[in-house]
C-alpha cells in the first residue's frame, strides 16, 4: 500500500492501547528522518531534546533499540543516552545495554574491500564538491542531496563499477545517498529479529518498529503479522509494508509521548 494510503498512527492509537492491554512493548526506532529531520549534513541531524527526555524516560519502561545506517560511535553520541540497545551500520555493529558488543563474524574480513572501494570513489570523483563520503567501520556512504542532476549518473557509473570489481560489496539506495556495505544476508529486518533473541523479547511481547526509509523495509516485511509498524511520509510517496503512518519526527515524539503516558499509568507489576 502507498504511504499516503495508511491511516495514521495517532489516530488509530486506541488500537495500540488495546494491544498493550495484554502485551508488554519493545520498540525500535530508526534516527535520521525519524527522530530527527533529514539534515543537509549528516553532522546537522542533532536529536531535539524533547525527544531524547522521552527516549530516556521509556527506556526505563520497556525495551528500546536505536537501530541506524549510522556508524555506531556517531549514533551513540547522536543519542546520549544509557540504557538502551544501539544497532548501527543496519545492524552490523550492535551494542547492547549491557556493554556488550556484537557484529556478524563475516563482515570483519571484508573491510579491506571497503577501504579499498572508498580509496577508488574518492579519487575518481574529487571534483564533486557537492559529494560527502561518510565512512563508518563496516561500510560507506556517499551522500549526493546538494549533487546536481548532471552528475548523478556519474557517480551511479562509479558506484556500479567499483561493485563490479568488488563482488563481496552491495549498494542500497537510501533518501540521496548510496550505502555500500558487505555483501551478507543481512540488514535492519534480520537485526531486529537478533535483538529480541539476544534480549528475550518473546511473542509476548509487541515490537513497535518507526522508520522512514526503503531501508527499514526490511524491518517493516520481518515483523508483518508479528509487531506494528509505522512509516515516516517523505519527499515522494511509494509502497511500504508498514501498516500505520506519521508526517513528521514532531508526531514521532507525540506519539512517543502518548506511548510513555500510556506506560507510565499502568500499575506496578
Amino acid at each position: 500500500m502507498l504511504i499516503s494510503e495508511l491511516p495514521s498512527a495517532l489516530e488509530r492509537f486506541d488500537e495500540l492501547e488495546t494491544a498493550l492491554a495484554s502485551r508488554a512493548p519493545a520498540l525500535f526506532l530508526d534516527y535520521d528522518g525519524t527522530l530527527t529531520p533529514i539534515a543537509a549534513r549528516p553532522e546537522q541531524a542533532v536529536l531535539p531534546e524533547g525527544t531524547r527526555a522521552v527516549l530516556e524516560r521509556l527506556a526505563g519502561l520497556c525495551p528500546v533499540a536505536l537501530v541506524s545506517g549510522r556508524d555506531l560511535a556517531t549514533l551513540r553520541r547522536l543519542v546520549a543516552l544509557e540504557g538502551v540497545t544501539f544497532a548501527g551500520e543496519h545492524g552490523f555493529d550492535i551494542r547492547h545495554p549491557d556493554g556488550r558488543l556484537e557484529q556478524p563474524p563475516e563482515v570483519v574480513e571484508l573491510v579491506p574491500e571497503i577501504d579499498a572501494i572508498e580509496r577508488a570513489l574518492r579519487g575518481a570523483l574529487d571534483d564533486l564538491e557537492a559529494l560527502i563520503f561518510e565512512r563508518k567501520r563496516f561500510s560507506l556512504a556517499i551522500h549526493y542531496r546538494h549533487l546536481a542532476g548532471s552528475h548523478l549518473g556519474r557517480l551511479r557509473e562509479a558506484v556500479e563499477a567499483q561493485l563490479a570489481r568488488h563482488p563481496q560489496v552491495k549498494a542500497m539506495h537510501g533518501k540521496k545517498v548510496f550505502e555500500l556495505q558487505p555483501a551478507i544476508d543481512w540488514n535492519k529486518g534480520r537485526a531486529v529479529l537478533s535483538l529480541m533473541s539476544v534480549e528475550g523479547i518473546g511473542a509476548e511481547s509487541l515490537p513497535i518498529f518507526l522508520g522512514d526509509d526503503v531501508t527499514d523495509e526490511t524491518a517493516f516485511e520481518r515483523l508483518r503479522g508479528r509487531g506494528l509498524c509505522v512509516v515516516l511520509e517523505g519527499e515522494e510517496d511509494r509502497e511500504t509494508a508498514a501498516t500505520l503512518r506519521l508526517s513528521d519526527p514532531d508526531e514521532v515524539r507525540v506519539y512517543l509521548e502518548r506511548l510513555c503516558r500510556l506506560l507510565e499509568a499502568r500499575p506496578a507489576a
